[in-house]
């Protein structure tokens, strides 16, 4: 216990690092889409691969990680994670020297399994550092606000670094490539010289009553939720940022470097994200994960039905415009609406991944395994929304937000019902 309590300051400060890693990564895959677009001349959808290509390496990569993690511990899952994401980043960054769409995508998916890794040891690390419950919540919503810091950099930047988005190539973004390697080799050092305190080994047998964590109804709904809510978190922005830089549709107007300014919007909405996660780690020892998830769910549905049938009204908001730099620009009101969003969806993974859990004892680490796997929601409903857009014309990005009222309403119903435990009687010691 004295060995625990000695080490615990210094293994948050490293989980939350790399809750940051995870959000630089995965988020410079949704601005590519358009560099890919414009680079390889394909529409939206395929653009959309190398988002669908970094997330769909969680369904393959979500249940071996969490075998890893039972198996080898924190530190060593940690530092295979670091080791892969700079393997995926290098090629990702060679397919920009050589021009090659098919060798950025497989670096996109190589890039995945590293997110997939890091996410399985971050959320029941710092769940477990928390102990649990109210406090653990706070810990993983602490750990998202520096996400969302790195989330909401990302993408300024991105948008900064394009000239023009017809002419995009993937070399524009190499500062950011070349940032991302120097953050994974870093942090393969300071996790190598970092004490870890681990789980104490467990021989969780195949239990011999054939339990598991798919045997508890609360954690597969919340499996699901966390399918919906990943795909909900990155849509939005995607799509967002697809609409007001679109050329033909010119939704921002004449003399406005609408990549910047469509960059900037975007990236308001991590910024959202972040303010939310720093109010939910300031009370999310105070108000159950079952009441915040139920509150933003409501909230978020509200927004974004304003923003499918409220009027395209033009509206002030503080945005980079190129070599202008930074003021006020004018944005459709449908896109504050959906900036505001990111308010809502900050503080959902914390939450469902708390109601998922509670509960699972020794079954948790094999849980966060599946958790993850789930987590390739986040590349395929952006898909499905991308695919709506071109099927309406290219010009469908706000009628594609169906797909995230959907996504909404399956969390509001998970936070009110689905994340109760009626399996209470399983053994879980």
């Amino acid at each position: 216990m004295t060995e625990n309590k000695q080490n615990y300051t210094i293994p948050i400060i490293v989980m939350i690092l790399l809750f940051g890693m995870i959000s630089f990564v995965t988020n410079l895959a949704s601005p590519m889409g358009d560099i890919l677009k414009n680079q390889f001349n394909i529409p939206n959808w395929q653009g959309t691969l190398g988002v669908f290509a970094n997330f769909i390496a969680y369904a393959v990569m979500g249940i071996p990680a969490g075998n890893l993690l039972q198996k080898k511990g924190y530190k060593k899952t940690a530092l295979v994670a670091v080791t892969v994401g700079f393997i995926g980043v290098a090629i990702q960054t060679l397919s920009g020297y050589i021009g090659s769409f098919g060798v950025y995508l497989l670096g996109a998916f190589v890039a995945g399994f590293s997110m997939c890794l890091l996410n399985t040891v971050v959320n029941p690390m710092l769940n477990k550092l928390g102990g649990g419950g109210n406090k653990g919540n706070q810990l993983i919503q602490i750990g998202g606000t520096f996400n969302s810091l790195c989330g909401t950099a990302v993408i300024i930047i991105t948008g900064l670094l394009i000239p023009s988005i017809v002419d995009a190539k993937i070399s524009d973004v190499f500062p950011l490539m070349y940032a991302a390697l120097a953050i994974f080799a870093l942090g393969f050092l300071v996790i190598s010289l970092t004490k870890i305190p681990e789980n104490e080994k467990q021989t969780v047998e195949k239990a011999k009553d054939g339990k598991g964590p798919m045997a508890f109804r609360h954690f597969v709904l919340g499996a699901i939720a966390i399918f919906i809510y990943v795909g909900v978190e990155v849509g939005i922005p995607n799509i967002l940022n697809k609409w007001l830089q679109n050329p033909e549709l010119n939704v921002l107007g004449a003399g406005v470097n609408a990549e910047a300014v469509a960059g900037s919007v975007a990236a308001t909405y991590w910024f959202m994200m972040l303010i939310g996660r720093l109010v939910g780690g300031i009370i999310g020892n105070k108000v159950s994960a079952k009441a915040m998830l139920t509150v933003v769910s409501l909230v978020g549905i509200i927004l974004t039905l304003l923003a499918i049938f409220g009027p395209q009204t033009m509206v002030k908001f503080p945005a980079f415009n190129g070599a202008k730099g930074f003021g006020l620009e004018r944005i459709p009101l449908n896109a504050a609406f959906l900036v505001c969003i990111g308010l809502c969806t900050s503080v959902m993974w914390g939450g469902i991944f708390n109601l998922a859990v509670e509960g699972l004892g020794k079954y948790t680490e094999k849980a966060s395994g599946i958790f993850m796997a789930l987590v390739c929601g986040g590349g395929i409903l952006p898909l499905l929304q991308n695919a709506i857009v071109d099927g309406l014309g290219g010009t469908g990005y706000l009628p594609s937000y169906w797909v995230i009222v959907a996504g909404l309403a399956f969390l509001l119903f998970y936070a009110l019902w689905g994340s109760k435990n009626v399996n209470k009687d399983i053994v879980v010691d």
